[in-house]
């Protein structure tokens, strides 16, 4: 998958091959059953192009890693304490990344109207002595 997401266009078994021949050895016939099991499980479409197939991720990378962590958060039987030990395995990089997509996914909020919304409200002092007087 992560050849393919690297491309983000539709790939062939060729071009995967030759990728990954790169790093290492590897059969044509690997990478083709590879290509094929993904698409048995719906992870990748193909499309005939001659006698061979191009290949292409049906989710984004991103959107795999999200459900990954939901299956996972969702395993457990104590969801609270499983999202304080994730955080607390976190980077601070990967901290601030959460709190920017808390921000993102909360929609556009002004930081002087989450001011106003969190700030104690004050009483007017005359109508609290008038309140008390009657």
């Amino acid at each position: 998958m992560t050849r393919v997401w690297k491309w983000n266009r539709p790939v062939t078994v060729r071009e995967v091959l030759e990728d990954l021949q790169r790093e290492r050895s590897i059969a044509y016939t690997t990478v083709m059953t590879v290509l094929d099991n993904l698409h048995q499980k719906g992870w990748v479409r193909r499309e005939a192009e001659g006698r061979a197939y191009r290949y292409e991720a049906v989710s984004t990378r991103a959107a795999y890693a999200a459900a990954l962590m939901n299956d996972a958060w969702s395993q457990s039987d104590n969801p609270a304490a499983a999202l304080v030990a994730f955080f607390g395995m976190m980077s601070d990089e990967q901290r601030q990344a959460l709190r920017d997509a808390v921000r993102i996914v909360q929609g556009p909020d002004s930081r002087e109207e989450r001011e106003e919304r969190e700030a104690p409200q004050e009483q007017n002092p005359g109508s609290a002595a008038d309140a008390a007087g009657r």
